[in-house]
């Protein structure tokens, strides 16, 4: 059995690490807060002061970090996974990044005979949790193969798309949708709660229609419940947004739709909402007409 280092301990690395000591996968785990490895240590882990001695202990290393810079400290930095590693180990980078950064830190590691994927997720805390993240790769077939049991023990969903850089490039492509329906789902709640109908009542007559979706079955009961703690931070969806418009920008695509949502989620951030839960885009269009979408 493969011996597994994980490097981030948030809000979804967390739970993707526990999954991955319950399947019985040894574990060395860092984060740079000491006290994010407490639980996942008490779990069985076994704590690592760096990401250096995390790969000297690892056949495989995961990261799960918020974006680019912190990918690359962690992987490029004097302490960083390439300092520890042996060639063979395989670098599994689940965080969401920028897909020209994820090619660039797998070329520093193919240097030093580490193979490498991008394997960005999708599903927010709670499937994080059960384990059911949909998990899209980018890199080498043979070594998705070889880890692909791994990242079975995380999502339900594991998929190549391509070569390095593609998870990253549908991981935005899916960040997008997301949000774009988290704001439809907003703009046509606050309609009809201003109209004067039940907004539960409307969500249950338009949840099996083709206005259904994976994304209103999870955020519109926390809409009515007026629940936005975060599974998914709005500050974290606008570093994805901004990342999706800097790569349609350089090849040439415009994306007028993710621009304007970009500009209410930074409109949110500015109100002190960008702790918030994603579906707290709701927020700003109860705002401008003055009406709280909440279940009667």
């Amino acid at each position: 059995m493969k011996r597994i280092g994980f490097i981030g301990l948030g809000i979804m690395g967390k739970p993707m690490a526990r999954n991955l000591l319950a399947a019985g996968y040894p574990l060395a785990v860092y984060d740079i807060v000491p006290a994010a490895m407490e639980t996942v240590v008490a779990a069985g882990a076994t704590a690592a002061a760096s990401s250096r001695e995390v790969a000297a202990q690892s056949d495989v290393v995961i990261t799960m970090l918020p974006n680019s810079p912190e990918v690359r400290q962690a992987v490029l930095g004097e302490d960083g996974v390439l300092a520890g590693a042996r060639p063979g180990l395989i670098l599994i980078d689940m965080s969401s990044i920028a897909p020209l950064a994820s090619r660039e830190i797998a070329e520093a590691a193919a240097a030093r005979g580490v193979r490498m994927l991008d394997a960005p997720v999708s599903g927010g805390e709670p499937k994080a949790i059960q384990g059911t993240l949909a998990i899209m790769a980018g890199g080498p077939q043979d070594v998705f193969d070889e880890v692909k049991d791994i990242l079975g023990k995380m999502g339900s969903s594991v998929t190549r798309v391509g070569d390095i850089g593609s998870g990253n490039v549908a991981k935005l492509a899916n960040q997008m949708i997301v949000a774009l329906n988290i704001a439809a789902m907003s703009e046509a709640m606050v309609l009809a709660t201003k109209a004067g109908v039940d907004p539960k009542k409307v969500f249950e007559a338009i949840r099996g229609g083709l206005a259904g979706s994976t994304v209103l079955e999870a955020k519109m009961p926390l809409v009515l419940a007026g629940n936005f703690k975060p599974g998914f931070r709005i500050e974290l969806h606008i570093k994805d947004l901004m990342n999706a418009l800097d790569t349609a920008h350089a090849i040439g695509v415009p994306v007028p739709l993710s621009s304007g949502v970009l500009e209410i989620l930074q409109a949110l951030k500015v109100g002190g909402k960008g702790g918030d839960d994603h579906g707290g885009i709701v927020q700003f269009y109860e705002d401008l007409a003055r009406i709280r979408v909440r279940e009667h």
